[in-house]
Order: C-alpha cells, then structure tokens, then sequence
C-alpha cells in the first residue's frame, strides 16, 4: 500500500482522508484487491431469528462489491474471544498475513465494528490497510450520494466516524505545534488540531442540513396541502424497491442488482384505479446493524417515511434470510419513531412478496398462498410486472377504507361542487329533489377539507 502520511493536507484532517468518501477505496486505474472477513464467536448462542456466519459473509461480500474493486475472496473465521487489542489471535494473524500477501491484497475488510486502537495494530500486524464494517457502509453511501443532502449527511457521517479515529498509525499525530498569542507555551497537539478541525467542519455542516431541512419541511407542507397521500416504498437494501417503483410509475430511477443502488429519496404521483392521486416516495434501503452515524445523519431524509399515510414494505421473497430482513426493517423503523398497525393505531402497512418471478413453482404457491389468506399481504414481481396491480388495489382500498362517510346537499345551480364530488369522491346516492340534489359519498378528509377552504375563500 501507498504510504498515506505524506498525502495529508491542511483541511483534510486524520490523514488524508476525503470528504468525498472516506478515501479508503482511492481512484485508481487498476482497482484494488480487496479480502473480506468475517470473525465470530464460534460458542454464541442465539435466540429467535440468526443469519449464520456464511450469510453474513456473502452480505459483507454483497456491500464490498458494491464500490469498484477488485473482490479476491473472504472467509469466516471462528474465535473463542475478542482481543480488546487485536481482535484475531496471534496465530490467526500470522496466517492472513501470509495469505494476504501471497494474493497481494491491497485492503481487508473486517465485517464488525472495530475500536480504532484493533485497526491500528491490525494494520500493524497485517501490513495492509483495514477498514471495519461500518467505514464499508460509509464508503459506500459516499459513493452513492447525488443530492447536495445526500452529500452533507454522508460527509457529517463521515466526521462523525473519522473523530473517533484519529488514534492511528502516523508518527504526526505526537507532534506539537508552537504557542499562538502571547502567553507561548507548548501549543496544542496535531491530534487536538485535528479534533478542532473536525469539530469546526461538523457544526457548518449541520448547519447546512438544517436549512436543507427546513426547505424539505416546506415542501412536505406543500404536499400535505394538496390531496395527495404519500405511500412510502421501505425495505431491506437490494429487496427490489428501485425496480418496483419504476414499474409503477414508468419512472427510470437507478435500479441494479447491489446493495444500496439507491441512496436519495425519489418521489413521483400516480394515479389509483379509483381516480384518486397518490406520491409514491422510494427510500434508502435498509440494512442490519445499520451504523448509528447513518441512522443519525438521514434522518432527515427517512422523516418522509414518518410523514407517510401508509408504507409499503418490500420483501426479497427469494432470499433465504427473508424473514430475517423483515425483522431489522422493522427494529430500524421503531428506531426512527414510526408506530405500525393496521388496526385503527399507526402507520398502516403492506407486506410486497417481491421477486416471486425468481421462486420455484413450489415456493410460488406457498408464496401466493400466504397473499391470498392475507389482505395485507401481496405477492408480486417488480420485474415482470405480476401482481403489481394488485398492490395498487390494496393501497387503494386502505386509503378508501380512510375515507370519510359524508352527505352533503347541492343545489343544481352549484355545477363545481357536483362535478368535483364526481371526480374526487365515491358517490354511494344521489337523492334528487325539486332545486337540489342530496349526495352520500365517502371521501378523502384532507382532500374535502382543502376543496371546501377553497370555497369558502373563493
């Protein structure tokens, strides 16, 4: 590896890292060969739902992937303890290190979270650069950003994570800079320099996201001044969100098959088949042990799922970890605050069995069998398109079901008021009289309440 210590610049602090991303994964023409790892307690025992080692091994995989290197290979390594200074025994080191390098690996990847004193004398021991799961992730999104939100929460993030990090391999961190002013004395410390630095840079840029925050706060007032509900697409990273919400909306966001394909938040409105509008919002994607920092740094972002009358959970039905995936979609969604039911209390929610099209004819039946029994359950394709239609139809008919049950009498003579009943409303009777009709209807509260302030200004 490139020696980094002489790379360090005034305003990049902690060693040459960059805001761009926290430069682990450098831009190079010939891309980096990179081994993953994935160290467990071989004695642990669980309790409920577990992925196994290997899983977690091709998910770490899945994540490395996801930014353009050079993937040699990974394994799992069983250990009967943490080192609080190395985390691997002696041993084991010895042995990766000579693997390592006889596959001339340029960076390994630690799938757990590391101390920062573990990946400096891992870096030591091993003689190549070590990042830990959480630095992955981080790369990642830094990769993946495209709005200027985007940028700010992954750079805040970043800093977030770096400040802790600035114990590390190089010698200049020790060093003194002179007195300031008149009182001289020894001056502070390159580390103390750079923690100020980092504390400078994180202060301008929360102040950044809450402006950024309250224009996002404006427009999601906007949007609740209009009768659109917002239908919010969540799920577990790579479950087929991207590729289902462009197959609703005829959109053409960025849908592939990796983790974390999309990262900023895209809304488009479509309409239902009983007329009414909707936006339907597509979010990040979730994943387990989602760092702290990015739960933090988004929330932003993921308060349009707070905002949402209903959410769509997308599933990768053909994933073997499925229901594992449901339950950390779930423990994030309560981390974010957001209360689910579909009795009359929280947020109501659709269960999508997505990516039938990739089951057995087997599992498709057990699949479909357990939509039908359940109407809050669809099993469909965001691929293909099948039973995406019936999805559509579910939303509608939690929405109606919302709807409120009202009569209301019109005059003949009051032509706007019956045509936007005929447009906006579900007329259940139309009772004619001698100068006015009396309509029984069933209609959405927002979007009858905003008509009828329309009114009365008017």
């Amino acid at each position: 590896m490139t020696d980094r210590t002489d790379d360090r610049s005034a305003d990049q602090p902690g060693g040459g890292w960059s805001t761009e991303g926290l430069g682990y994964l450098q831009k190079k023409e010939a891309r980096q060969r990179v081994y993953v790892i994935h160290p467990y307690l071989k004695d642990q025992h669980h309790a409920g739902l577990f992925r196994t080692p290997e899983a977690r091994l091709d998910e770490a995989k899945g994540l490395a992937v996801a930014i353009k290197i050079d993937l040699v290979g990974g394994e799992c390594i069983a250990l009967r303890g943490v080192r609080p200074s190395t985390y691997l025994g002696t041993g084991k080191l010895e042995d990766l290190k000579a693997l390592l390098h006889e596959e001339e690996i340029d960076l390994t990847v630690f799938d757990c979270d590391l101390t920062p004193i573990q990946q400096r004398n891992l870096e030591r021991a091993l003689e190549v650069k070590v990042i830990d799961r959480t630095a992955l992730i981080l790369e990642i999104f830094g990769d993946r950003a495209s709005t200027k939100e985007g940028e700010l929460q992954v750079e805040l993030a970043h800093l977030n994570y770096q400040r802790s990090r600035l114990v590390r391999s190089w010698t200049h961190l020790e060093r003194q800079r002179g007195g300031m002013g008149f009182m001289g004395g020894p001056g502070e410390t390159q580390i103390e320099a750079d923690r100020r630095i980092i504390a400078d840079r994180i202060t301008r840029i929360r102040r950044q996201l809450e402006a950024v925050t309250r224009t996002r706060t404006l427009h999601r007032a906007r949007r609740q001044k209009a009768p659109y509900p917002v239908v919010a697409l969540v799920g577990y990273t790579n479950a087929g969100k991207s590729t289902l919400f462009n197959r609703l909306t005829k959109a053409e966001v960025m849908a592939e098959d990796m983790l974390f394909a999309t990262l900023d938040p895209t809304m488009r409105s479509i309409q239902l088949p009983s007329g009414r509008k909707i936006i339907l919002s597509d979010t990040v994607g979730f994943i387990s042990e989602l760092p702290t920092t990015l739960v933090a740094a988004f929330r932003a972002t993921l308060e349009e799922v707070l905002e949402a009358d209903i959410i769509v959970h997308v599933r990768d039905a053909a994933h073997p970890d499925s229901d594992i995936q449901k339950q950390d979609v779930e423990e994030v969604l309560e981390e974010l605050g957001v209360e689910i039911g579909n009795a009359g209390v929280g947020t109501p929610i659709l269960e999508a069995l997505n990516k039938s099209d990739l089951l057995d004819a087997d599992a498709r039946e057990k699949v479909n069998n357990i939509a039908e029994r359940n109407e809050e359950i669809v099993a469909l394709s965001g691929l293909t398109g099948g039973g995406c239609e019936d999805l559509v139809a579910a939303i509608d008919g939690l929405l109606s079901d919302q709807d409120a049950h009202m009569s209301i009498e019109v005059a003949y003579s009051d032509g706007g008021t019956q045509a936007w009943l005929h447009a906006n409303a579900k007329i259940l009777s139309a009772d004619h009289r001698d100068a006015s009709v009396r309509f029984e209807f069933k209609v959405d509260p927002v979007s009858w309440a905003k008509y009828t302030s329309e009114r009365r200004r008017g």
